[in-house]
């Protein structure tokens, strides 16, 4: 099994096969993320299996974003200009049922790093933003060092480091 990543392609990947146990996240691969790549607003990023380059095993939307600097917590605000924080945004992350336990969740997350780091040798970049759909995903994303930007823990963030 060769995994690789691709942008999605509405005419070579699977949509409509693609479940994850999460209706929204189906839908939205299903429904608006090539709507989105077309009109600019977010990429998605499909982890395929060369073989069976048609089945997506699960996938992520980046898209730019900002966060407030009062949203950062207090180490992470130091040195910084009072401005908003430029960032990289995972809209959706998801797992095809078929391929969950098997740290494909790690692979795209680790993708979505990647591609904010690389983004940030091009623009200014200092964060990876993600909107945890519920309590168990916020889990999964501060086991990866994300931080929340305040009590509810729904918005994280990742600090990409100094240049």
């Amino acid at each position: 099994m060769a995994l690789c990543f691709a942008l999605l392609d509405p005419q070579a990947h699977d949509r409509d096969g693609f479940h994850c146990g999460e209706a929204s996240l189906d839908a939205y691969l299903k429904h608006q993320a090539g709507q989105h790549q077309r009109d600019g607003i977010a990429t998605t990023h499909v982890l395929i299996d060369e073989e069976s380059s048609a089945v997506i095993l699960g996938y992520c939307s980046l898209a730019a974003a900002q966060l407030s600097l009062a949203d950062l917590q207090p180490e992470d605000r130091k040195r910084l200009p009072r401005h908003p924080v430029p960032a990289i945004r995972v809209g959706r992350l998801a797992v095809a049922t078929a391929a969950q336990r098997r740290g494909i969740g790690r692979l795209l997350l680790g993708h979505a790093v990647r591609c904010a780091l690389s983004l940030r040798e091009q623009l200014g970049i200092r964060v990876l933003v993600v909107d945890a759909l519920n309590e168990r995903a916020s889990g999964f994303y501060r086991d990866y060092g994300f931080r929340p930007t305040g009590p509810d823990g729904a918005i994280l963030y990742l600090p990409l480091g100094k240049s």
